[in-house]
């Protein structure tokens, strides 16, 4: 056995026998253990967001660290990340800097294809956007991501990005004309254009490994047990500490996670680590549920998509020394995922919880959103249903959002477009209507690519969602 493994024994046999002789105390250790344990879970939440991809990835598909895996079709209810967007064909690319920097080759934007591109931490933490309002310019580029401690002179014809992590991935949006089946194909060859290769392989670089994962049940939402320590404990284990999180060294030893050490509670520790982790989900739940600050104006039910100060320290790499939003963090990472560093510039969000009463959104209700004429975007414009609970896509629906790339959406004579959700679709409003779920709640999300100053400026204003009856049969409402 060895040495570190005997002293440890020794440390739990000893911490077990004071406990007995001391009863108080060993309240106390399971009190300090928890709310340590709290705090992980709320600190942690963005790094545990993006091991949980990674690792769907690694043992649901075939897809690789350094290859690029994409769905094959407009995303449906298999793919199980945190409100993605069912409107563009996604390809996402794992790299990690440890045997040196990585290529990100990314294709130029002509009229067979563009996207929209974000690439990040381990942390979700923004190092670039690319694409068409990208630091490419639509242009395409090569961009090399470097590793922590990186200190060579990056060679000339890249867009160097310095990481403080290792790891990191890049989600690109290959962007649709239309859901049908040649503009499908169109967007999926585009998307295979890029390549990903480390930068010393850079002179002949070896092809780009591709793997369609639509099929795949790929459910990356967050798991409120203490499982989510293991995700934990192996981003402790593969990526350096931060100077900013040199704080958490301690209280994670304490929960038993310190790198180079094997992570391996009790079954008390275990006890203690779900109900702390259960205890974070509540306080993060209720914060978002408390709402996000409001868009339009002060009454508006459409919602920034995350507090502005947690957004603004990220998109700025926590610079600030007087400012460390954590809490705010750990909420936004219970409901989405990627970092964006110029948000509003590629694309905007708009979340919504509750209708124009304020009420939560009831699946088993029906609602109307009517999006007004000329909205505020280059590209296009989509509302999407999720889960309440989960911030997936609701299970076993045909579709989840309708986007103005959708031709056979009814418009009315203003060209106002009318927007159904609910179990059942008005008479005659099939490609209108977005389904639910009877038995859950639901949340919504717009989204704006290429959004135009009217957005901002609030010259162009998305009315709140409506009720309009409790369905009583198919294709029909009170």
């Amino acid at each position: 056995m060895a040495r570190t493994t005997i002293a440890a024994l020794a440390l739990i046999s000893a911490t077990a026998m004071a406990q007995a002789q001391n009863p108080a105390a060993g309240e106390l250790n399971r009190r300090m253990i928890e709310g340590r344990a709290v705090e992980a879970v709320i600190w942690g939440m963005p790094a545990v967001n993006y091991d949980l991809m990674l690792q769907e990835m690694l043992t649901k598909t075939d897809g690789k660290v350094g290859q690029v895996i994409y769905w094959g079709r407009p995303l449906d209810w298999h793919n199980q990340t945190l409100t993605p967007n069912p409107d563009a064909l996604y390809f996402m690319a794992f790299f990690n800097t440890k045997d040196g920097p990585v290529v990100l080759d990314l294709p130029p934007g002509d009229k067979d294809g563009s996207f929209n591109g974000n690439i990040v931490t381990v942390w979700q933490m923004p190092l670039e956007d690319a694409g068409l309002l990208g630091a490419d310019k639509g242009k395409g580029g090569r961009y090399l991501i470097l590793p922590p401690g990186y200190t060579e002179k990056a060679p000339d014809g890249y867009i160097a990005l310095q990481s403080d992590t290792f790891g990191g991935y890049m989600l690109f949006r290959s962007n649709l004309k239309s859901h049908g089946a040649d503009d499908v194909a169109k967007s999926i060859a585009y998307g295979k254009q890029m390549k990903v290769y480390p930068l010393a392989q850079a002179a002949s670089p070896p092809p780009t490994v591709f793997t369609d994962v639509k099929d795949v049940n790929y459910d990356s939402t967050i798991r409120y047990d203490a499982s989510f320590f293991e995700h934990l404990d192996r981003m402790v284990q593969g990526e350096p500490w931060l100077q900013r999180d040199r704080a958490m060294i301690d209280p994670l030893k304490s929960i038993g996670i310190e790198k180079g050490k094997l992570f391996k509670p009790d079954d008390a520790t275990k006890a203690s680590l779900d109900s702390a982790v259960r205890e974070a989900g509540a306080w993060l739940e209720a914060k978002y549920d408390a709402g996000l600050p409001p868009f339009f104006s002060a009454t508006s039910r459409w919602t920034n998509p995350g507090p502005v100060d947690a957004v603004k320290a990220a998109q700025e790499s926590y610079a600030d020394p007087n400012v460390y939003p954590t809490d705010d963090r750990g909420m936004i990472y219970t409901y989405a995922y990627i970092g964006i560093k110029h948000l509003g510039a590629g694309q905007f969000y708009l979340i919504s919880i509750r209708d124009k009463d304020g009420q939560p959104f009831d699946g088993s209700q029906s609602y109307r959103l009517t999006v007004p004429p000329n909205a505020p975007v280059e590209q296009y414009w989509s509302v999407t249903a999720y889960d309440r609970q989960t911030h997936a896509l609701i299970k076993n629906m045909a579709r989840a959002s309708r986007s103005s790339q959708i031709p056979e959406m009814t418009k009315n004579a203003d060209g106002s477009v009318d927007i159904y959700f609910g179990p059942a679709a008005p008479a005659g409003k099939d490609a209108n209507w977005v389904p639910t779920d009877p038995a859950r709640k639901f949340e919504l999300m717009a989204r704006f690519y290429a959004p135009t100053k009217a957005l901002f400026e609030k010259a162009w204003v998305l009315p709140d969602v409506e009720k309009v009856g409790a369905t009583v049969g198919s294709g029909a409402t009170k």
